[in-house]
Order: structure tokens, then sequence, then C-alpha cells
């Protein structure tokens, strides 16, 4: 499944609808797993696991402007409509005001948020994406989520303790994966190396990520990630990121307590996937 968007922005007559909440018992997950919505926001995912593969971050990893100008500036005029649908999956990004947490079903909906810019023709599925990923994704939801944790202790949403991946995070680590695959020199022992990882981790999201844990976390490794303590085990980056992409459909997108909050649309919709 390819989301090609560029060639198929929604005509400017589509009815745009505030996203609501259609998950509500265990039962309703098959509706999700059988959803548009479903089908579209993995191959989204996969789409951009594509797009950064074997690619280093061009940029300084640093919090910019250009993010949220970008999302100001973004939506042509003729796109206002969209505008209410899109924003919604922004706010819910953020995390959640009233209890200070933080879990993937955020970062779900960040990344739903992209993919919505995507289906309206605002942002373009091809090379450029995965500078516009490593732009909004670094510039954004990291470093601000990192802030936040490290400011306020900020409570995981739904955490899986030690044998989680991670509190806080999960695409990262995936698409992480993916610019490592056919590294000349870094392998997955290398994660659990404190020199490779103080060496490289400007260059790439998976290692920033094992240093914001170092940061985080006392006590050895094995015990605090137990995880990735055993990802670290796996010889290749390709064989790390299949697995990856496994665990996050199992561990995230086939989780009632994650999915319960997702909220669905006009252009993520709830509907059965319809072939074509």
């Amino acid at each position: 499944h390819d989301l090609d968007s560029s060639e198929e922005a929604p005509p400017a007559t589509q009815n745009f609808i505030i996203p609501k909440k259609e998950i509500h018992t265990v039962p309703d997950m098959g509706k999700w797993k059988r959803s548009q919505a479903y089908a579209d926001y993995i191959g989204f995912i996969l789409t951009l696991n594509e797009g950064v593969k074997g690619k280093k971050l061009t940029f300084e990893y640093r919090v910019s402007e250009e993010a949220e100008n970008l999302v100001a500036t973004v939506v042509p005029t003729h796109l206002a409509a969209a505008v209410p649908e899109v924003a919604v999956y922004l706010k819910e990004s953020v995390g959640n005001s009233t209890r200070i947490d933080y879990g993937t079903g955020h970062e779900a909906a960040f990344a739903a948020f992209l993919c919505c810019l995507c289906k309206i023709g605002v942002l373009r599925v091809d090379d450029q994406i995965a500078i516009t990923v490593f732009l909004l994704f670094a510039t954004f939801p990291f470093p601000v989520m990192r802030k936040l944790q490290k400011t306020y202790r900020m409570e995981p949403a739904g955490s899986q303790g030690v044998w989680g991946l991670d509190d806080f995070q999960f695409l990262p680590f995936i698409w992480g994966s993916s610019q490592l695959i056919d590294h000349p020199y870094l392998e997955p022992r290398h994660f659990v190396d404190e020199k490779a990882v103080n060496e490289n981790h400007k260059d790439y999201m998976f290692l920033e990520c094992i240093l914001f844990i170092t940061e985080m976390k006392t006590g050895p490794f094995a015990e605090h990630s137990n995880q990735l303590w055993n990802i670290s085990a796996v010889p290749s980056w390709s064989k790390v990121n299949q697995g990856l992409i496994r665990m996050y459909k199992a561990e995230c997108l086939e989780k009632f307590p994650v999915i319960q909050h997702f909220k669905f649309g006009s252009l993520l919709p709830i509907h059965p996937v319809t072939s074509g």
C-alpha cells in the first residue's frame, strides 16, 4: 500500500469533518484493523521507512522555528476547509493537558497529522519526505517531549515498564534502524557502546534515542532497557527494522489502550479499506 498523494489530492469539494473517537470497546479493534485509516497510516509509516533508508540526518539536530512556520504556512487557501480536521491530530499529539502523560498514542497522532498533510497534497511522498520527517519529527516531538520529560519527569502513558521498547516513543527506533541499514561499520551491537553513540548520535535517530535513555535512566542498560539490550544482539539493521515494524503493530497499533484515543475523520476514515 503506497500513498502517492501528489497525484490524488482530494477535490476541493471534499467534505472535511472534525475527527472523533470510534473505538470504544475492545471488539471495536476489528473495525480499526479493517479501516482505511489503518491501511493509510501503516502505509505512510512504511513509505517513510523506505524514504529514510541509509540516509543520515541532514541538518543540525536542534529545535528550530521551521517546523512551526511550515505547519502555519503549508495549507493553501483552497484547502482552508481541511485545517480544522488536520489540526485535531496536531493538538492530540502534544499529550494530555490534564494528566501529564505522553506516549506512543500521541506519537501516532503526530504521524497521522503528517499523513493527513500528505493526503491533502501539502507534503509530497518522495525523497523530500525523508528530510521533512527528520526536520519535523526531530524539531518538534522529540526535543519538546524530551524537555518535558526531563523537566517534569512526565509519566509515560501505558508504560510497559522495563519490558517495553521505550516509555515514550517508537517510530524513531523504526525509522532510525532503517537509516542504519547497510552502514559501513555501525552494527546493532554498537548502540550499547557509549563511544559509538557519542560519536554518531547527531547523524542517526536511533542513537539519539539511546543517548536520551542513558541520560534519563541509571543502572545497567540490560536492566533498564531489556528489550533494546536483546535487540543489540540481532545481526543486521534490516532484521532489527523488520522486527520493530512487527513489534510496533503488535504493541501499539493492536493495543486497545493506545487506539481507543485515535480519532477518525474524512482523511483517515473508519470505513473498511476500499481496494483500488
